[in-house]
């Protein structure tokens, strides 16, 4: 055999409206020192109408592959006119979508972070069409809220086994030798290792699904024609403070369960998660309101920031716990020393603990009345 010629055709069609293709042609000589016979095939290939590439193959791929820019997205039905509640909430969206889009090719390329990305922007945009509810047709948007909170419930095992490995991990590694009895970190390295190659496998399964390519359609959709209620057509100044105002009156009821020193470790650490899901979904109906509002929702928004930070370190100390009970009777099981995961989760009980004790007082600070008198 003296040369391979292959021609390939490569079509990439996105989850959105948009497909492209190319084609090339490689060849490959057996004997690269045959000067003779390399130029008789460029010859042949050029009479052929095929000529020399400037790039190879694999760069041309990775182009193809690159995430587009971000397109202006025109509303083809009625026009969201601008200053309004609804251009406010479309714009939030638009901006959602093509993250998600982003951070789609990023999580298939197994990037760090992009699993975590791309739930961030599902989220987002769910938490968003929740609180806005009242200005758009639910009839149109229930079917994809609910798509977006399975998108995030399908990603969350790949996203709680990178944070588990990384927290455990960097805890065996900051514990005193002495206190390391066993092979514990070739453990935690093998069960995780298991952990994350399974749930890597479930991402890419979830990707390539139907129902995440149905949900991607409606996005686009939803963008096309806004589903928008007459309240969307109100100044964006005046409306969208009465839509943080419900969501940070939920957040309040939560908090008063949370911070109750009377109820039992078990149902104060469900009450501060419930918090901490109600303080995520008013950062996000804050973040939507931000551009029209201005510095008072940039405001708010800073003040909440220790105390939404104080809930998530508190949930991250609860399923830590539960994961390194595992690991311990797993160790136990294989006749191992499950002794050094016994330390650490005893040290994130100690800090659950000082983190319950703070909450009262975060609450305060981020409660007062001139951080929230905007939301009227």
């Amino acid at each position: 055999m003296l040369a391979v010629v292959v021609h390939d055709h490569v079509k990439i069609a996105t989850l959105g409206s948009s497909t492209a293709g190319v084609a090339w042609t490689e060849v490959e000589m057996r004997d690269a020192s045959d000067a003779g016979l390399a130029g008789e095939v460029e010859q042949r290939l050029g009479e052929a109408g095929l000529r020399p590439s400037t790039t190879s193959a694999e760069t041309e791929l990775d182009r193809l592959l690159r995430p587009a820019a971000p397109r202006r997205r025109r509303p083809t039905g009625k026009r969201v006119k601008p200053g309004t509640a609804g251009a406010a909430l479309v714009d939030y969206l638009a901006a959602h979508v093509d993250r998600l889009a982003a951070e789609d090719l990023r999580a298939r390329r197994g990037e760090e972070d992009s699993v975590h990305q791309l739930r961030v922007a599902a989220r987002r945009m769910r938490s968003a069409l929740q609180s806005y509810r009242r200005l758009l047709d639910r009839e149109r948007t229930d079917p994809v809220v609910d798509g977006l909170r399975e998108l995030a419930r399908a990603l969350a095992p790949a996203r709680d086994a990178e944070v588990l490995h990384a927290r455990i991990r960097d805890g065996l590694a900051g514990l005193e030798p002495e206190l390391l009895l066993g092979p514990v970190q070739a453990q935690v390295t093998r069960h995780y290792g298991r952990v994350e190659s399974e749930a890597a496998a479930a991402v890419l399964s979830t990707l390539d699904g139907d129902d995440y390519a149905r949900l991607r359609r409606d996005l686009d959709e939803l963008l096309q024609r806004p589903p928008l209620t007459k309240r969307a057509a109100r100044p964006a100044r005046k409306e969208l403070p009465a839509h943080v105002a419900r969501a940070a009156r939920r957040l309040s009821r939560a908090v008063t369960v949370a911070v109750d020193e009377t109820a039992s470790a078990d149902d104060r650490d469900l009450a501060v998660h419930d918090a901490r899901k109600a303080g995520k979904r008013l950062r996000y109906a804050t973040e939507v309101a931000r551009p029209a509002v201005g510095k008072d929702a940039k405001r708010f928004s800073k003040e909440l920031k220790g105390f939404q930070d104080a809930l998530g370190e508190h949930q991250d100390t609860v399923v830590a716990r539960e994961a390194l009970r595992d690991l311990a009777a797993q160790a136990h099981g294989e006749g191992e020393n499950g002794f050094a995961f016994g330390v650490l989760h005893g040290r994130d009980a100690a800090r659950a603990a000082e983190i319950e004790a703070r909450l009262p007082g975060l609450w305060a600070t981020a409660w007062r009345p001139r951080n929230r008198r905007w939301l009227g």
